[in-house]
């Protein structure tokens, strides 16, 4: 994938030279960035922009962070692999890029919605306001070559991520993690389950939403979970209409 002028100024930012997250998530993540494991990872996507068609867009990569900042997280989506398809990823688990044809899983879990608390479908699957209310829509792998699922898989993007799930189960204000499918409910082993609530069922996709993620009632049970925390809930309808920022 080629880039212009900015990439350079975009590779320093982006991937480990400048702080590139302008939010709490920065001091929290920053041991991390430091580690070799990342300097490994930094130079791998280096190499990868470069060369490879890779999803999201080299500015979206840490979007789920961006959007919703570490002592406002309420809620975690997590997710294992970004879509890699073009024009799909944004960033956040789930959820896709404004004017793109709904994912099956994310038809799933707008049946699943609509199901659990009335709300109809919307004909987007872009769920940044979900992000904007304290849902961090966080993948376990941040990154993906054009066509080839879990292509980054094992790069470092695990250790990361795992990292932030442990911050987040250790803060003073408990979290609510809704883990689908067996590769977010192996990372329960992070999290405090004494502290924090988690929320269990199959993974939405066609292939696995009949054996359990239909009637898990996900969202009720989500909102149910933090007013007995002393928080809002979560207005889980989307609007109609979006861009990439709303």
């Amino acid at each position: 994938m080629l880039f212009g002028n900015g990439y350079g100024r975009i590779k320093r930012e982006v991937l480990g030279m400048k702080p590139f997250i302008k939010n709490d998530w920065w001091d929290v993540l920053q041991p991390e960035f430091e580690k070799t494991y990342y300097q490994q990872l930094r130079q791998f996507l280096i190499s990868e922009y470069k060369t490879q068609y890779i999803h999201p867009d080299m500015n979206h990569i840490f979007e789920a962070f961006k959007l919703t900042p570490f002592s406002k997280v309420k809620v975690v989506i997590l997710g294992q692999d970004p879509y890699h398809e073009p024009h799909q990823a944004q960033g956040l688990s789930f959820s896709v890029m404004p004017g793109v044809k709904i994912p099956p899983s994310l038809q799933n879990i707008y049946k699943e919605l609509q199901s659990d608390l009335g709300i109809k479908p919307v004909s987007h699957g872009c769920l940044v306001s979900w992000a904007k209310q304290g849902v961090l829509l966080l993948n376990s792998v941040l990154t993906v070559r054009n066509g080839q699922a879990f292509s980054h898989k094992g790069k470092g993007w695990e250790q990361l991520t795992d990292a932030a799930i442990k911050k987040l189960s250790a803060r003073e204000q408990p979290v609510v993690f809704i883990l689908w499918g067996r590769a977010a409910r192996d990372k329960i082993s992070l999290i405090d389950t004494d502290t924090n609530v988690v929320l269990q069922s199959a993974h939405p996709s066609p292939l696995s939403a009949n054996r359990g993620f239909f009637g898990s009632k996900p969202f009720s049970k989500t909102n149910e979970a933090l007013v007995a925390m002393g928080e809002e809930p979560i207005n889980w309808q989307l609007p109609e209409k979006v861009t990439q920022t709303s």
